[in-house]
C-alpha cells in the first residue's frame, strides 16, 4: 500500500462518513508515508470516534465496508490496536503524527518509533527491511527506540509473544544497528540499556 492509494481511500470515506474521527495509521502503509515504499495489500488503522455510541459504529463501519468494496482497498481496524498482540503500544495515540485531513477524517500515523514495536512484534523478513529503511531515513536516535522498546516489553504481561520480542530486538540490533547508526554503534551496549528499561536480569 503507497501513500497515494491510501489518500485514495481516505478521500472515498470521507464521501460516505460525516462522523467525526481520528485515525491511527500503523503498518506498511504508516511506512510509506514515513518514506518506504514497499507495497501492501491493505490499510491497518486505529479508529477513534469523536463521540461516543454505538449506532455511531454501525454508520462507522457500514462506511468502511461500503469504501473498501468501492477502491478494492482492504482495511483492518480496531477501536484499540494495542489489543492486536501481546506487546504494549504504549500511548500512541498521543505521540502520533498528523498527517492530513479529509473532511470530517482526521488521519494520523503513529510515530515511527511507536509504528517500529508493531514491526519487532511481528519480524517478518519484509518488516527488518522497512525498519532500516524508516529508522535510517527518519534518523530516530538509537537510545530513543530501545528505551522505547523497553518500556513497551516491561508494560506488557509476560508470554511467549513477549520473549520473542526480546530475541527480535537483540537480534536486530546485533544484525543491522551498525547499517543504520554506523560504525560506532554498540550493540552490547544498546541491548544492555534495552534489557535495563525491560527490567530484564539476567543470570550468571
Amino acid at each position: 500500500m503507497k501513500s497515494l492509494e491510501a489518500d485514495k481511500f481516505f478521500r472515498a470515506l470521507a464521501k460516505q462518513l460525516d462522523e467525526p474521527v481520528t485515525i491511527f495509521l500503523t503498518g506498511a502503509v504508516a511506512g510509506a508515508i514515513f518514506g518506504n515504499v514497499r507495497s501492501s495489500a491493505d490499510i491497518d488503522f486505529a479508529i477513534e470516534p469523536k463521540r461516543k455510541g454505538n449506532a455511531r459504529w454501525e454508520k462507522i463501519n457500514g462506511a468502511l465496508l461500503r469504501t473498501s468494496r468501492e477502491t478494492c482497498i482492504s482495511v483492518q481496524y480496531a477501536r484499540d490496536i494495542d489489543r492486536w498482540g501481546m506487546i504494549s503500544l504504549l500511548d500512541y495515540r498521543r505521540e502520533a503524527v498528523r498527517y492530513r485531513k479529509f473532511g470530517a477524517i482526521d488521519v494520523r500515523t503513529l510515530d515511527p518509533v511507536h509504528w517500529a514495536i508493531g514491526k519487532f512484534t511481528r519480524y517478518w523478513r519484509p518488516d527488518t527491511q522497512d525498519l532500516i529503511a524508516v529508522l535510517k531515513k527518519k534518523r530516530i536516535p538509537a537510545a530513543k527506540l530501545v528505551k522505547t522498546l523497553g518500556k513497551a516489553l516491561r508494560k506488557s504481561p509476560p508470554s511467549s509473544q513477549g520473549f520473542q520480542f526480546r530475541q527480535h530486538v537483540e537480534q536486530f540490533l546485533g544484525e543491522y544497528g551498525r547499517k543504520i547508526w554506523g560504525a560506532k554503534f554498540d550493540p552490547a551496549g544498546s541491548i544492555q540499556i534495552f534489557h535495563k528499561t525491560a527490567g530484564i536480569k539476567l543470570h550468571a
